[in-house]
């Protein structure tokens, strides 16, 4: 999200990196004192919105109640109410009052200073996660670059599309979560100049869902304007296909039945009063399906508006991990059979499994377990990557990456014995960011690739190229389908990305080449397994 990721406290520091006066600044809703760390400043638990609580939850967001005084920025708040029970180190430190951003500047940056700003969206297949465990302190620090990091609503509290409910608002949308990153960017837009940012140069940016609430903004009218950038990480708009209005409706009026709330003409008051744990326990067969599409906020599944051309088009960076689906098959079956690879092949593929298991043969690999992974990575994120790269490039600058270190650390509380998880979805975080959630520290090698990593984005956010002077030229993606492959011994340029994850047979298999997932697995989508 991490698509699943725990809450953590934000780091503590040591009394020596902290400054003896704090800095503050005054936003359009009052002031802040933040803290000093290194040659860092951050201010956190910013309230964006309204508290959703009570007769605003299932409502758009409302601006936030101004403040007099200074109000302490010092403390992370707590994450949404998560809905899927993963790893939260503290299960208190949530709440439905969770609509805040955390904002990371380098030391001394003042009003004017008009430096590029990185917007990240959390992942967590919608259901799950928080904005709190992205620090963006190195990162700022580093590459002179502003960092907002923000919560928004998960579950069926960000995402229920009952009519009930959606014909209250003017956008007749039952987004809520969508609403509030828009809401955020919105008070990025109108705030961040006061911390040094330039908001007329903001990069969206995230990871798993958070990459699928990068491809919706991309196409919401309702954000059209609000940014410069985009980063896609491991969640191609091709692979996250959103369901439409009146799929979402059936389910979520299934969800209403399930929470005890079946009546149309009062499910919507019903369904406000309902405890938070009777909404999680009625979500547990009915996963949140994330932001649909055919109403005013999206109106359009997002892979069909880009490839018509009718998207918010800005240059953009997208790319996965080098075997991202090891995490999901090791959290469901990592010690998969021979007997059970085959059948499981044979049952998703039908016809062409017999190709399928001649081009990813057991013999192939040191386990069933990494063939299956195989698989799973080549014909959902690697090769929807780069079918959403070419859908993107012949509009914009577009520029492709594959991180690939073998030796990374995976999610704390994830690891299965035995099971390597190296290269797997949600690797590359701890590279980018101060990222509470990894199992080890970098190691000096690894920190240097992120430092170089951390470059790249920052290069990106300013001037819409990702090339630094000193690393390694980063080429367009382009007709020759260039990546550049980010490794701890050299970053490469490589023409090969499509050949090694053998996108051409993949397509040849694929319906309506490019939109859909190959397999049972399709961790990003609706139908995704968490």
């Amino acid at each position: 999200m991490a698509l699943l990721v725990p809450v953590l406290p934000a780091a503590a520091a040591s009394p020596s990196d902290r400054s003896s006066a704090n800095p503050e600044v005054r936003t359009g809703d009052g002031s802040l004192r933040g803290q000093t760390q290194g040659q860092a400043e951050e201010f956190l638990g910013i309230p964006y919105a309204a508290p959703p609580v009570a007769g605003l939850r299932f409502r758009p967001p409302q601006e936030p109640r101004r403040w007099s005084g200074v109000r302490d920025a010092t403390h992370q708040a707590k994450a949404c109410l998560q809905f899927f029970p993963f790893g939260l180190r503290d299960p208190q430190a949530v709440s439905e009052d969770c609509l805040y951003l955390d904002v990371y500047r380098p030391r001394g940056a003042r009003p004017g200073a008009r430096l590029p700003v990185v917007f990240w969206m959390h992942g967590g297949a919608y259901n799950i996660g928080t904005g709190t465990q992205f620090g963006g302190r190195a990162m700022a620090e580093l590459t002179n670059t502003v960092v907002v990091s923000i919560n928004y609503r998960l579950g069926q509290l960000g995402y229920l599309a009952l009519p009930a409910l959606t014909r209250e608002n003017t956008l007749g949308s039952g987004s809520w979560g969508l609403m509030d990153q828009i809401a955020a960017l919105k008070w990025t837009r109108e705030n961040i100049a006061a911390f040094g940012g330039n908001p007329g140069n903001i990069t969206i940016s995230g990871q798993s869902a958070g990459s699928g609430s990068v491809c919706a903004m991309l196409t919401s009218p309702q954000a059209s304007g609000l940014f410069s950038r985009a980063v896609l990480q491991s969640g191609a708009c091709t692979l996250i296909r959103t369901p439409s209005r009146t799929q979402a409706e059936t389910t979520g009026q299934a969800f209403a039945a399930t929470a005890g709330c079946p009546d149309p003409a009062t499910s919507a008051a019903c369904l406000r009063t309902a405890s938070g744990a009777d909404l999680i326990a009625a979500a547990r067969t009915q996963p949140a399906s994330g932001p649909a599409f055919g109403d005013r906020l999206l109106p359009v599944q997002p892979s069909e508006a880009i490839a018509a051309g009718d998207w918010n088009k800005v240059p953009v960076m997208i790319g996965s991990t080098r075997a991202e689906s090891r995490f999901f098959v090791a959290l469901s079956q990592p010690y998969l059979t021979a007997k059970e690879y085959t059948e499981q092949i044979t049952a998703n593929h039908g016809p062409a499994a017999s190709q399928v298991l001649a081009r990813y043969p057991l013999t192939g690999y040191p386990s069933p377990y990494l063939a299956m992974s195989a698989v799973l990575t080549d014909s959902t994120f690697a090769c929807h990557n780069y079918w959403t790269a070419q859908a993107f490039t012949t509009q914009v600058p577009t520029y492709l990456y594959e991180f690939d270190d073998p030796n990374s650390p995976t999610l704390y509380g994830a690891q299965v014995p035995g099971v390597d998880m190296t290269n797997g979805h949600t690797a590359e975080l701890a590279y980018l960011f101060d990222f509470t959630m990894s199992d080890r520290p970098l190691t000096e090698v690894q920190a240097q690739l992120g430092n170089r990593m951390k470059r790249y984005w920052a290069a990106f956010a300013r001037s819409g190229s990702p090339n630094v002077v000193g690393q390694t030229r980063w080429p367009l993606f382009g007709p020759r389908g260039t990546a550049l492959t980010l490794n701890t011994q050299a970053d490469k340029r490589s023409t090969a990305f499509a050949s090694d994850h053998q996108c051409g047979f993949w397509a040849a298999l694929a319906t309506g080449h490019p939109g859909t997932a190959t397999g049972r697995w399709a961790p990003l989508g609706h139908n995704a397994p968490s």
